[in-house]
């Protein structure tokens, strides 16, 4: 017996909570195409009114659930009352909500099959515009889920863009299976082994069998205390004490802004580090804030010290030495606050410390460490694909990412955070070095897998060592540029096959 309206939207918005089951830390991958599948159902035979509607509660479900460690840091550090800090964070889900609600609602326009062919093509558009409209939020897309799923080799593939279509169409033959019809399972399920047999065919990346050895240190700073004029030296001591035993590696990484003073203000400290860096032949990478003051412009920044090249005898740190990345994805509030004038003077979250950073350039060199090229990206940039791509070179052999997850507590959202850099380097195929203030902080290898953290909520290091990979996955060569293409012509038959009813917001038409 059918559900009546009423129950498939509670429907609807239990399958977007239950999707978060199926990224970190929980990691039942499978949970995804059937909470889709769910979906499916709850759209068949529905006016572009009540799709929309359902397409919504889907979406607040999805973001309210899976993004809710983002109430942490409003909860914690933004000054406001717990009702207030509670209304912002949905009115946050709401808004992510609109782009599937827009989706399901145009799709109702096509009929039978041929809606499949539309719906993919209009979800995957409103994801691109959830992941661009307003700087983005790309968080928690369907392909994440994958990441250690069987179909996780066909990330060097299609990326995390194509690895969500592969969880729509899984999620509709599982919906046209509910309803008898084998034949969408069947074809999924032939087209992936089809997919598997072609990859063994192509050139694949490899282990170069030269290995880097690392060290990687995390503070477990606490936030409060972060910007906390008075602690700078204490927190600039902890790290040169937790580095001091271990400079025998070829790369020493700390956190995003692990040192608190301002660049121009810590210059002795600076050379200090370099030389010492230089003398046990290594090099390393740190997160500091540079203030211009002659422009009066703040940029969160990576620099170098130590060697550039093995062959180097001295270090290399001047102030503003171009061996230096700044971010350029910032953080909404967190680094930069959209409508400043109106909203600083409203509550502490939204006049937090260091929240006024300018952006760098969308693409900038590699960083060079002691004959290594870095790819770096900071905190909430890796989430970008698109971006992480635009500035990977064949010659780069390391994914770099600090962060400060401090913000989020003992959440999932940190363990998300680390699923997201671990696609990346799938699909890049880069051996990822990622460092922290409080975790998660580790390495991870694309090729085989495997995975080396150190606890969150420690003052301690991590001394290993990552393998060399070459080659270029067809991913980073093409991006999604295929995927995209494919997509288009997929819209274009199924406009083509409902030319003749070109009215909007009809009702879909299934099969039964």
């Amino acid at each position: 017996m059918a559900l009546s309206i009423s129950k498939k939207s509670i429907l609807a918005l239990v399958a977007g909570m239950l999707l978060t089951f199926s990224f970190a830390p929980f990691g039942f991958w499978f949970i995804s195409p059937l909470c889709i599948a769910l979906f499916f159902y709850c759209l068949a035979n529905t006016t572009w009114q009540v799709a929309a509607k359902r397409g919504f509660l889907f979406g607040f479900g999805w973001f309210a659930c899976g993004i809710s460690w983002v109430h942490v840091s409003i909860a914690e550090y933004g000054g406001l009352p717990l009702v207030v800090s509670l209304l912002l964070m949905a009115i946050l889900a709401a808004y992510l909500a609109l782009y599937s609600a827009l989706a399901a609602g145009l799709s109702t326009h096509f009929k039978g099959h041929t809606w499949l062919l539309a719906f993919i093509p209009l979800f995957m558009a409103s994801e691109w515009m959830r992941g661009t409209f307003l700087t983005g939020f790309p968080w928690l897309s369907f392909g994440y889920s994958l990441t250690d799923s069987p179909l996780n080799f066909l990330a060097p593939v299609v990326g995390e863009f194509g690895l969500t279509v592969i969880v729509l169409l899984l999620g509709y033959s599982l919906w046209q299976l509910a309803n008898k019809k084998w034949l969408w399972l069947a074809s999924t399920i032939s087209s992936l082994m089809i997919c598997a047999l072609v990859m063994t065919t192509l050139p694949q990346n490899k282990h170069t069998g030269d290995e880097v050895h690392v060290l990687l240190v995390q503070g477990n700073i606490k936030q409060e205390l972060r910007w906390a004029p008075e602690q700078f030296a204490k927190t600039m001591l902890a790290y040169q004490d937790l580095t001091r035993p271990n400079w025998d590696v070829d790369l020493v990484v700390w956190p995003e802004a692990a040192i608190p003073e301002i660049e121009v203000l810590a210059q002795e400290y600076l050379q200090n580090l370099d030389s010492a860096a230089a003398f046990h032949n290594t090099a390393l990478i740190t997160g500091i804030v540079d203030y211009q003051r002659p422009t009066k412009t703040i940029y969160n920044t990576l620099i170098v010290l130590g060697k550039k090249n093995p062959e180097d005898v001295l270090g290399q740190y001047q102030f503003l030495h171009p061996n230096r990345y700044r971010k350029h994805n910032l953080l909404p509030i967190g680094e930069f606050v959209p409508f400043e004038s109106l909203l600083r003077p409203i509550a502490p979250l939204f006049d937090l410390p260091m929240s006024s950073f300018s952006r760098g350039d969308a693409i900038q060199h590699n960083l060079k460490a002691n004959g290594l090229n870095i790819l770096p990206a900071i905190c909430y940039e890796i989430v970008f694909a698109d971006f992480v791509r635009s500035n990977y070179h064949s010659n780069s052999d390391i994914l770099l990412t600090v962060s400060n997850d401090a913000w989020f507590g003992d959440s999932h959202g940190p363990h998300q955070h680390m699923q997201i850099a671990r696609m990346r380097a799938m699909e890049l195929g880069r051996p990822l070095i990622r460092v922290t203030n409080n975790g998660i902080t580790g390495v991870y290898d694309p090729l085989d897998h495997q995975q080396q953290t150190i606890n969150q909520f420690e003052a301690t290091v991590l001394k290993t060592s990552i393998k060399k990979i070459s080659g270029d996955t067809l991913y980073a060569q093409y991006g999604k540029g295929p995927i995209v293409l494919l997509l288009i012509v997929l819209f274009l038959v199924a406009l083509f096959n409902n030319r003749h009813a070109f009215k909007f917001f009809k009702p879909i038409k299934t099969n039964k």
